[in-house]
Order: structure tokens, then sequence, then C-alpha cells
């Protein structure tokens, strides 16, 4: 089975399923799944987990996201990007780089944010933006969020251009239209790009171009390893027998010559006595820890760094 994690660039226009549907086509991959969604008209990464890598999937989406966007200014659109039609439009009062830093500022840290209409957000079953596109709106729980950074690139008096640090679960549509009234207008996003995923920020892109080049020349494109989308959990490697345990459910006590009998409590990563990755175990912080999410074949397309 082929499994490794591509790190697609995704193009302007073509939805997250999209752009896994043909990768999953092109590489006859047998599992394929995206971590995080991007909207068509977002470009970015856009990780596609193969084969076993599926079941690190959850990890990596925990992590954080940036992104480069463009706001534009003095309107408002029923979707909050440029796809959807205008619902309001207000003059844009004078600003300079000073107040816009401090409008700013007030969106960096913790914080609530309300999801909108148009997201995959299920209510009843029912996909959030199938009952915005039938002109149904419902309350939405707000979500805990964090902004890490939020920079602008820079600006003019119809559009700003801005770069953020986020948590999972941010909506940088309605992070725009939230820094739009805050400066007293309104606004919506008219670009925008994932520049990079946590843990892949230095990590390049693979366009689909690109993907669909080496599939009709019989080849691979740069895949990572399974157990490079998860390098913030511990690393525990057991021998064959703990190893043995482990694949057929038992927990296994850590090898006391590693030094990591008292490893914390939390997930972490299992490698058997060759080093190969072969999935997620929890440490109960007591020197044992137990099958989580377990791989049924190698998992190393690269060594991990």
């Amino acid at each position: 089975m082929l499994t490794g994690i591509l790190l697609l660039d995704k193009p302007l226009g073509l939805s997250s399923n999209g752009a896994l549907q043909r990768v999953k086509r092109l590489l006859r991959a047998e599992k394929a799944g995206h971590v995080g969604s991007l909207d068509p008209l977002a470009t970015g990464m856009l990780p596609i987990c193969l084969g076993e890598a599926t079941k690190i999937a959850g990890e990596i989406l925990s992590g954080r996201k940036r992104y480069a966007f463009t706001i534009a200014l003095g309107s408002r659109t029923a979707t909050g990007d440029v796809e959807g039609g205008v619902v309001e439009t207000q003059p844009v009062p004078a600003f300079d780089r000073s107040a816009l830093d401090s409008v700013l500022a007030g969106f960096l840290g913790k914080q609530s944010q309300v999801p909108p209409m148009y997201s995959a957000i299920k209510r009843d079953g029912q996909p959030l933006y199938k009952l915005a596109r039938a002109g149904v709106e419902v309350e939405r729980a707000p979500r805990d969020i964090e902004i890490f950074e939020l920079v602008p690139v820079d600006f003019d008096h119809s559009r700003i251009r801005l770069e953020t640090s986020c948590s999972k679960g941010t909506y940088v549509r309605t992070l725009a239209e939230d820094i739009a009234r805050a400066l007293g207008t309104c606004g919506h996003v008219a670009e925008l790009r994932r520049v990079n995923v946590e843990p892949f920020e230095t990590e390049p892109m693979v366009t689909l171009d690109a993907v669909q080049a080496c599939a009709e020349a019989g080849t691979l494109p740069t895949l990572l390893a399974a157990d490079r989308g998860v390098p913030h959990l511990a690393e525990v490697r057991l021998g064959q027998a703990a190893t043995a345990r482990v694949m057929h459910g038992q927990p296994a006590a850590v090898p006391a010559e590693t030094g990591q009998a008292g490893l914390a409590p939390g997930r972490v990563r299992l490698y058997d006595a060759q080093g190969e990755f072969f999935g997620l175990g929890e440490s109960d912080g007591f020197g044992t820890v137990h099958p989580r999410r377990l791989f049924v074949a190698p998992a190393a397309v690269t060594p991990a760094g």
C-alpha cells in the first residue's frame, strides 16, 4: 500500500475533495485523506495522507496554520469571499498604519469565533453551507481559537494584505469581516493562500501538475514519511516481543534501557527494533504504552527527520 504524506499546493478553483480525488486517482492510492479543508478560492498547502498515513491525520490537523490573505474593504458578501454576492456596502474611513496596527493587536490571542454559515460544519447532519444556499440561517456556537500573529504586508484605502498564524478551527473569512468591522467598515476575503501547516513550515509543496507528470512517467512525487507529521510526539522504540504485544492490541512495557520508563502520559510514536514507525500509542505515565492507531504495513517512505 502506498503510504506517505503529499504536501499539495492546491490550485485555485478546485475544492479540497476534488484535489484529493485527483491525487488519489493519479497515484492509484488505496486510501487517502486531506488534512484541513481549503475553499475553492484558496490556494496553498493541503497535506494529503496516503495509505496508513491517514491514521495520523488527526494529529496534523491540530497544528497551527499560516495564511496570506487580502481583505477587500467597503463591501461584504454572502459567503465572506469573492464567490458570494454583495449584501452590504459601507464607506471606508481613512486610517493609517498606526490605526491598523492598533486594530490588529486587538485580534491577537485566545478568543471565541462564530463560524460562518458558509462552512462545512453540520447541523442535524446537514452542512451549514447547504442551509445557507437555501436562505436558512441558524445559530452557531462560538469556537475557541487563537491568533498567534497578524502582520500587515501592505494596504491602501481599498485593500489590506495580511499574514496570520492561527490555531485550527480559525475561519479567515470571519477574521477578515471582523477586522473590516473594527476599522469602521465592512469587507470580504479577496485572496487567500495557506502558506504552511505545522509541522511542515519549511517543506516544499508539490503542484497538481507535478503529480500528474510523475503519474505519466511512472514515478512518484516527493512523499514524506508518515512520522514526519508527528514530530511533537515522544518516540518509543520497542523490542520484538513488545512490538508483537502492541500489534496484537495489548499494552507493553517501555524497555528500561531506553531511559523512557518515566515517559509522561500522552500520545507517542511507536517504532520497532529496526526503527520502523508502526503507529501511535498512548503512554500511561507509568512505563507502559497502549496501542491506539497502528499501521498494518511498513510506513516509512523517507527517514523521519
